[in-house]
């Protein structure tokens, strides 16, 4: 009698780990593209605040692409306007301040729910999505009948490698 080897079943996690691969590949392409589709202007101030450590207030963008044909805030903020309604980057309210958007599709996930993580010490801020927030502020809207168009919580505190 000839033993064969006992065939080998894909396991759960692979099949699923190839599923969220190709739905994060998909999303690339479409930040990519999205990317892509952006002027000259546009690219220069989002590639700007990729590389940021931290968030640029229009002034600071304004400043640091003076070079690169920015004249004045009103196109700054023309291109910050822009970038915003494509989901790209987020206004830090309390600051003042723009952050490139870290996170895929979050601008379609939670559309009118912000929320954020500043360190007082060092400055770095955090995006962070939240259902169960966004469920909350829904019905303290719908109970109170009101249209929720945007909001942006900020969460100041000390980030984790400051507090070491």
């Amino acid at each position: 009698m000839i033993r064969r080897p006992p065939r080998s079943t894909p396991k759960p996690s692979s099949a699923a780990s190839d599923v969220y691969k190709r739905q994060k590949d998909k999303e690339v392409k479409n930040k990519a593209k999205q990317t892509s589709e952006l002027n000259k202007k546009q690219s220069l101030v989002m590639n700007l605040l990729s590389e940021a450590k931290g968030p640029l207030s229009a002034y600071q963008i304004l400043h640091d692409l003076n070079d690169h044909g920015f004249r004045g805030p009103t196109q700054v903020y023309r291109v910050l306007d822009k970038l915003l309604e494509l989901g790209m980057v987020h206004r830090i309210e309390s600051m003042n301040s723009f952050v490139a958007c870290r996170q895929e599709k979050c601008h379609e996930k939670n559309k009118e729910i912000n929320l954020f993580t500043i360190c007082k010490i060092c400055g770095s801020v955090q995006e962070l999505l939240s259902n169960g927030l966004k469920n909350i502020v829904k019905s303290l809207s719908k109970d109170n009948n009101f249209l929720l168009k945007s909001s942006v919580l900020e969460l100041n505190g000390v980030c984790s490698k400051c507090k070491e």
